[in-house]
This record gives structure tokens, C-alpha cells and sequence, in this order.
């Protein structure tokens, strides 16, 4: 009893006071801005009209209906909605303090586990993400070998059901270990090591196994019309994404890992994203070749070897663009920052300035990691018919002093203030008084 009133102190504690938006009632017409595209061209000047949540229109001069509200935005920036592609938003307040953490399952493998389910609508992580143009998040599970299913989350809404854009988008597996010891006892640590290695990829393989005999044996007894099999809640949840080839996202850093994880997929026939992918440009022939995507973390980070530059993490993005390989950026949520990913922007700013195409910059958080999500067709450019998921800009969006004036997620005005602008205005006003005060 204690415990639970401590998880709903904490809930209230931590929990933003922020309404969400309200359905689209009337077209809204966008008069004059400069609308970031992403799918196409920059467009200077141009009006955007959008109605019941969706983008109807694009053109130069759009003529309004008396019943559609006008702003003009001459001088600002329309840009689609930054996409965190590899997030614990909703699943997590503050890393050190466990009872505000809901990202990680006992046990090795976790595949039913949902992170839709979990996500928190109220966490007080949502408004700073939100003022920082990021609108829409992918929320993954963390712990064992297989962690569970991910989920794309917007971040508005009552609810995780209102907040949810799509589930699952993956089943998300930590690849195991390969950097291994060779320092004092070094020949039995490696041996250890291996062993322990090929021990989890046996467990995998065999469970692969279990998955597809479980899927043969239910799909005999259906087209039998027998009693149907008790159901295995584990095997179960896996038949997508074996059988039918959904994604798989595998967490892999170290190029061993990158190049194993890439065999494995193949010997089983598996549709799978590297995550993480810090050692991605060693290799990116292999991804090239068999068109694997990579979700990018931490740009703004140290090299992975002491021998590397130390600028090599920023010059990632570039090599990969320039060698053809399918990526988009996102942050690492990695303790002690596990909810914080409002400085994505930061991370394409970066890759921007050690030469990726600052076009390809804003592509890599918005419509890269929309297809590599799969939602595509709703988010990630300004195209007609995708949903209305943007936010109105004083400036260019790849600028450090970038302020979201509005945003919108299909078409429902989101609150963008939160605790720190709060903070930031009250303090004004207080040294303001202050000032007034000492005169």
C-alpha cells in the first residue's frame, strides 16, 4: 500500500497540467511563410491550408472561405514535426528514481511487452520536448535480450490510446556484447566471453525455432478446423515479426556486432534497422548492400576508440550520406538522460556542421525517420494529405536560438509553454522588480 501511494505522489509530483489540443474545427489557412517541405523543394512565400487535421492545400496565392481562420506568418517557418525515433518518453520521469521508471520488464526476453501501454500522456518530459519542435516520438522498451514492442507516440493527447500513431513499430533486440576483455587472466575472460556470447545467440536461434514450429502447428490445426492450440503469449507476439517479416530494431554499436547482426538477420530472413550504429561507417557497404536502414544516436558524443578523432561521431552522418546508406538521428536514452531528447535538433545541427547537407540534416529528423518507422504516409513532410503535424518557426529550424512560436499535431493546437519558460519568466520579472526596486 505504501508503495502505491508513493508511485501516485510521485505521478503528481512529476505530472504536467498542460490540456491537450482540441479536435480541428475550422480550416486554418497559413498566409506567406517559408514551408520546409522535406519531400521537395524550400517554398518562399507560399499559403498552407489545412482542415480536420489534414494538409488540403499548397500553393502561392490560396483564396480563404468565410468560414477559414487566416493567419498571416510572412517571415516564418513552416517545418514538419521532429521525429525521436528511439526514445523512453512516456516510459520514464528521472532515471534515479525507479518508481517514476516504466521501460523494463524481469527477464531476458520480453516480446509481449507493449510500450504503448505504459506511455504516461501527463509526463512533465512532454512539454520542453514538445517547445523544442520535437512532436512526435518512438517509445522503446529497454531491458534483455529481446525488450519488447515499440511504439510511435504523438505527444498530445488524454490518453495512450489517443497518443498512439502507430503500434508496433518493432520488436527491439539488444544485441549481445562483443567488446571483450583481454586484459589480466586475458585467454580465459575471452573464453568466457565467447562462450557467453554464443550461448544467447543459440537462445535466440532456438527460439526462432520454437516460433515458427508453434506458427506451423496452429495454422495445421486452423486449416483442420481442430481445437484450436493454447496460446503462447511470448511465441505469440513474435509470429509478426518472424513470420511476416515486420521490423525488427537491433541495438548495436561496435562493428562485430553491426556485421553479426546483419548474418543472423539474413540467415533467418529478418527485416531489420541498426540502432545505435556508431561504428556503421566501417562497414557501410554491408548496409548498402542489403538495404538496411540505421537510427543514428548520439552524435553530439566521444569516438568509440581512443585512437579515433575526436570529432569522428559528428562526421557519422556525412559518411553514411555520402556512401548511400538509409539513416535518420536520433538521441541516446541512455541513463541519466533517459527522457531527455529535446536537444535532437542539436544532433542534426552538429552532423550538419561537419558536412551532411543541411537538408539532409532536417531529413534525418523528420521524414528519414518517418520511413524507417513506416509512417511515412502520414508524417515527416508538408505533402497533401499527410496529417497536419508541424510547428510555425521565428527562424530557420537548423538555428541554435530556434523558437516554436505554434505547433500543431493533426491539426490540434498544442500547448508549447512548460516549467522551464515558466521559470524563464519569472525570473525576468523578478530581477525586472528588483531592478525597479534598487532605483
Amino acid at each position: 500500500m505504501k508503495h502505491l501511494l508513493s508511485i501516485l505522489l510521485l505521478s503528481s509530483l512529476f505530472a504536467n497540467n498542460q490540456l491537450p489540443g482540441t479536435d480541428q474545427k475550422r480550416p486554418i489557412l497559413l498566409k506567406g511563410g517559408t514551408l520546409h517541405t522535406v519531400s521537395g523543394d524550400v517554398l518562399e512565400g507560399y499559403d498552407l491550408l489545412f482542415a480536420n487535421g489534414k494538409i488540403v492545400s499548397i500553393d502561392p496565392q490560396i483564396q480563404p472561405s468565410p468560414e477559414t481562420d487566416v493567419y498571416d506568418i510572412y517571415g516564418k517557418h513552416v517545418v514538419p514535426g521532429f521525429i525521436a525515433s528511439y526514445t523512453r518518453i512516456g516510459l520514464t520521469e528521472i532515471s534515479a528514481v525507479k518508481q517514476t521508471n516504466d521501460h523494463s520488464e524481469i527477464g531476458e526476453i520480453n516480446p509481449n511487452v507493449r510500450a504503448n501501454v505504459s506511455y504516461n500522456p501527463d509526463s512533465d518530459l512532454i512539454p520542453v520536448t514538445r517547445s523544442n519542435g520535437i512532436l512526435i516520438v518512438n517509445s522503446v522498451p529497454a531491458s534483455g535480450r529481446i525488450s519488447g514492442q515499440s511504439s510511435v507516440m504523438m505527444l498530445d493527447g488524454w490518453t495512450w490510446e489517443d497518443a498512439t500513431l502507430k503500434h508496433p513499430t518493432a520488436l527491439n533486440v539488444n544485441w549481445p556484447n562483443m567488446r571483450f576483455n583481454f586484459r589480466k587472466d586475458a585467454k580465459k575472460k575471452e573464453k568466457d566471453q565467447r562462450d557467453k556470447y554464443h550461448k544467447s545467440i543459440r537462445e535466440m536461434d532456438r527460439l526462432i525455432r520454437d516460433i515458427k514450429a508453434y506458427h506451423q502447428r496452429r495454422t495445421v490445426r486452423e486449416r483442420k478446423a481442430e481445437q484450436k492450440q493454447q496460446s503462447d503469449l511470448r511465441l505469440e507476439s513474435m509470429v509478426p515479426f518472424v513470420i511476416h517479416k515486420e521490423p525488427i530494431h537491433i541495438r548495436a554499436n561496435d562493428i562485430r556486432q553491426i556485421e553479426a547482426a546483419v548474418k543472423w538477420a539474413n540467415k533467418h530472413d529478418f527485416n531489420i534497422v541498426i540502432v545505435g550504429g556508431q561504428d556503421a561507417w566501417r562497414n557501410p557497404e554491408l548496409l548498402v548492400k542489403y538495404n538496411i536502414p540505421v537510427i543514428l544516436m548520439s552524435i553530439q558524443t566521444t569516438p568509440m576508440r581512443r585512437f579515433e578523432p575526436i570529432h569522428t561521431p559528428y562526421k557519422v552522418p556525412a559518411m553514411l550520406h555520402e556512401a548511400g546508406v538509409r539513416f535518420c538521428i536520433s538521441t541516446d536514452p541512455g541513463y541519466p538522460f533517459d527522457g531527455h531528447v529535446r536537444t535532437l535538433p542539436n544532433e542534426a545541427m552538429r552532423a550538419a556542421a561537419w558536412g551532411l547537407p543541411k537538408s539532409e540534416a532536417i531529413r534525418s529528423i523528420t521524414l528519414s525517420a518517418a520511413e524507417i518507422l513506416g509512417i511515412d504516409d502520414r508524417v515527416g513532410s508538408l505533402d497533401l494529405g499527410k496529417d497536419a503535424t508541424f510547428f510555425i518557426a521565428d527562424s530557420h529550424p537548423l538555428i541554435q536560438t530556434t523558437n516554436p512560436i505554434k505547433a500543431y499535431i493533426q491539426g490540434r493546437e498544442v500547448d508549447l509553454t512548460d516549467r522551464q519558460k515558466n521559470l524563464w519568466e519569472k525570473y525576468k520579472e523578478k530581477y525586472r522588480r528588483l531592478g525597479r526596486l534598487n532605483e
